[in-house]
């Protein structure tokens, strides 16, 4: 066999994996008016519409952002998706992914130095897309094989500060999140910082979105009377995702944790 094949039939065999467990969640849109929400959607094995499934919501960074509706998944939706990871842990994970043009966190982004300088605007409302996310959101915790006691969040770079945002918009919807090299407004945590246990990371290497940032909501946290887990990795630069999707209890974390009665 010739190294040409050889290497061909390697891609190939990587290409229909990949392929696998991408097939798992289906794409589907929510359109609002004017306005259209791709995401992809992945029930349980073995789904049954009298069952009672916890759901987890995954915001995905600024580089997935698009209308393919499929890098959304690069980073993170493997994840979940592995036949032993669904066994253990069988839930409903939704993907949604944001337009090119727009962002989860309402913030104004200058990326003419490194790291990018944030201004959070929580006040002036959230954004289309995030406001779609909600909906979307609502309406799968209102399905009766929908566990509303096991609703959880996670996101990436892009994804962290959507996280930390959508805590303060939903306090009462969340039993667990995990923001990954995120930031966000420090001043908004009082509505959930009792409420909802957090597992925050980021890379003390990362050059995109300082460290400093997660550093600060972990310190209006504490301030609260919050007693996050907070993770920085010595070596990690911007991809922090990496080593905390690598954390063997970083699962089995998420869901342990159930909604507080109120």
């Amino acid at each position: 066999m010739t190294k040409q094949l050889s290497f061909f039939l390697l891609l190939l065999t990587c290409n229909l994996v990949a392929a696998q467990w991408q097939s798992k969640y289906e794409a589907k849109m929510l359109i609002e008016g004017n306005d259209t929400l791709r995401y992809r959607i992945m029930y349980p094995n073995n789904f049954q519409e009298d069952g009672n499934y916890p759901v987890v919501l995954f915001l995905h960074g600024a580089g997935e952002r698009g209308n393919d509706n499929e890098k959304q998944l690069v980073h993170g939706g493997k994840l979940f998706a592995t036949d032993y990871l669904q066994e253990r842990y069988p839930a409903i994970v939704i993907f949604p992914q944001c337009p090119t043009n727009s962002y989860w966190s309402n913030v104004d982004v200058d990326r003419s130095t490194y790291p990018i300088k944030l201004n959070f605007n929580y006040k002036g409302g959230p954004t289309k897309p995030l406001e779609m996310v909600m909906d979307l959101l609502q309406t799968t915790i209102e399905q009766p094989y929908a566990n509303d006691n096991q609703v959880y969040l996670m996101g990436l770079s892009m994804g962290g500060m959507g996280t930390f945002e959508l805590l303060s918009r939903k306090p009462d919807t969340f039993a667990a999140a995990i923001p990954i090299c995120g930031g966000g407004d420090p001043n908004s945590v009082a509505t959930y910082a009792k409420k909802i246990p957090l597992w925050v990371f980021h890379g003390a290497q990362d050059n995109v979105v300082n460290p400093l940032q997660s550093m600060e909501m972990v310190s209006a946290l504490l301030s609260a009377g919050a007693y996050p887990r907070f993770t920085v990795y010595d070596f990690a630069n911007h991809n922090s995702w990496d080593p905390a999707f690598a954390e063997p209890d970083l699962l089995p974390w998420l869901f342990s944790h159930k909604k507080e009665s109120p």
